[in-house]
């Protein structure tokens, strides 16, 4: 049997926020749930105000889970390149109760909202803590998954 519901991940570096934008409403987002500890961004666009009132504009709903963003010490491995212990700290993170609690926020949210993505800033989904997310959602819930990238600058 075929996944009904889809949900979106995307990244925006080096992404201007049109592009961004353009590309969540051409994948017909409903709800875009950002999944960074920290929503300020020296990107135009992506801090958590300016991010939801350009949503906004393009009719696509926003909430910010802060617990399932990264810890500062598994943001630091990333840009490091160190991606194995980055997926080592998001784990352990995972198994916190704020961090269960908000997994089960995002799935009542899939299954309601209609098409969501989750939004961080890594380009690379395969680089990035939202895979992990992605995966436990499209196991638990039956989600299929899919992963958009918005053109580069």
């Amino acid at each position: 049997m075929a996944k009904a519901r889809k949900l979106f991940t995307i990244g925006y570096e080096q992404t201007p926020s049109k592009a961004v934008l353009d590309e969540l409403e051409g994948a017909g987002v409903k709800l875009v749930v950002d999944v960074r500890a920290v929503t300020s961004s020296r990107r135009p666009g992506f801090s958590k105000k300016q991010l939801a009132a350009g949503l906004d504009e393009r009719g696509i709903a926003y909430v910010h889970l802060a617990a399932l963003g990264t810890p500062r010490e598994g943001r630091l491995a990333a840009r490091s390149g160190q991606y194995d212990v980055l997926e080592r700290i998001f784990s352990k993170h995972l198994k916190a109760p704020e961090a269960r609690e908000a997994m089960d926020e995002l799935s009542a949210l899939v299954k309601k909202a209609g098409p969501v993505c989750l939004l961080c800033y890594e380009r690379d989904h395969t680089h990035c803590h939202r895979q992990m997310i992605a995966e436990i959602i499209e196991e638990r819930d039956g989600v299929a998954v899919k992963n958009l990238a918005g053109r580069q600058v």
